[in-house]
């Protein structure tokens, strides 16, 4: 059997620009499975307001900005994009009504995360269309449900979640985008013991364990690709004596558990974005290629199977 590269990049958090080095990873990296692993849409929208003068203001980054020109303008709406945010122009009579009704707002937040995604898929299918690349996109923890009836419609592009999908003769993958609970309550967050139900129930499909590959967004518990800042009851990092953020170890137990006792060939992470790394567990060979997603930038992992497992972190 020839060898099989896949290119794995995860939580690019609704960054334009991520996404479409995304949609070039495969032919650069000759890569046939290339492979989005969760938390693909951004966190919030950047209000422009359109002013009584035919200027408008906007806070970005912590600045108040005054656009005065249809070139800053879309100068601004690029950068909002590239740091995974939805730019909305929009008036004060508006703004007034979102603050008056939360349910408006979230109608519009869920709209503007559709037609992202939707826009993103068809770049995809233009980008990947012919190439026999296999290009995986999945749901992560902060993704709200409906995304993956976004990404089935596609003739190219596949949402893996739940499924165990045949990426070749020798490897079966299981794809899973929930994760443990977190500070932040996310859509996909559940009980560990759910994880484990579904974890078992993919695995339960696989027909060649050693080969298999574990693409789970959440990382196991306690492997160092996990490990991020400790946060107080106001989310904010508890300090050490030191000065420095205490660590601890946020990944999942269900996932740990499930690794140790299938024992795949490959577990694929993200979702600590500051834990890139590897870690093995038995026979498996854990890995997190880590996010700076907000600053256009997309981090990845190559993966060569052939035998034996040789992989190298990627940015670009």
């Amino acid at each position: 059997m020839s060898k099989l590269r896949i290119f794995y990049a995860t939580d690019i958090h609704g960054s334009e620009t991520a996404f479409r080095k995304f949609t070039h990873a495969g032919k650069v990296y000759g890569a046939q499975v290339t492979i989005v692993g969760g938390d693909i849409t951004g966190k919030l929208i950047v209000p422009i307001v359109k002013q009584s003068d035919g200027t408008m203001r906007v806070r970005y980054l912590d600045s108040d900005i005054t656009i005065r020109s249809q070139t800053q303008l879309e100068e601004i709406e690029k950068n909002i994009k590239l740091n995974g945010y939805y730019p909305y122009i929009t008036d004060e009579n508006e703004m007034e009504e979102f603050a008056s009704n939360k349910n408006k707002l979230d109608e519009l937040f869920s709209r503007l995360i559709t037609e992202r995604v939707q826009s993103w898929v068809k770049l995809a299918e233009e980008r990947y269309r012919g190439t026999n690349i296999k290009v995986f996109i999945s749901p992560g923890n902060d993704d709200k449900f409906g995304l993956e009836d976004i990404i089935s419609q596609s003739d190219v592009i596949v949402c893996p979640e739940g499924k165990v999908i045949e990426l070749d003769d020798k490897h079966e993958m299981i794809s899973m985008g929930f994760g443990n609970i977190t500070p932040w309550n996310c859509p996909r967050d559940v009980p560990e013991e759910e994880l484990k139900k579904k974890i078992d129930s993919m695995a339960s499909n696989v027909k060649d364990m050693k080969n298999a590959i574990f693409n789970i967004h959440v990382p196991p518990h306690d492997s160092s690709i996990d490990t991020a800042p400790k946060l107080d009851k106001n989310l904010k990092p508890l300090m050490g004596p030191g000065g420095d953020p205490i660590p601890y170890a946020a990944g999942s137990i269900a996932v740990r558990e499930a690794i140790e006792k299938y024992q795949p060939l490959l577990g694929l992470h993200g979702h600590i974005h500051e834990s890139k790394g590897k870690f093995t567990i038995g026979r498996t060979l854990c890995l997190n290629p880590g996010s700076e997603y907000q600053n256009g930038m997309l981090k990845g992992v190559i993966v060569d199977l052939n035998n034996k497992i040789d992989f190298c972190f990627t940015s670009s």
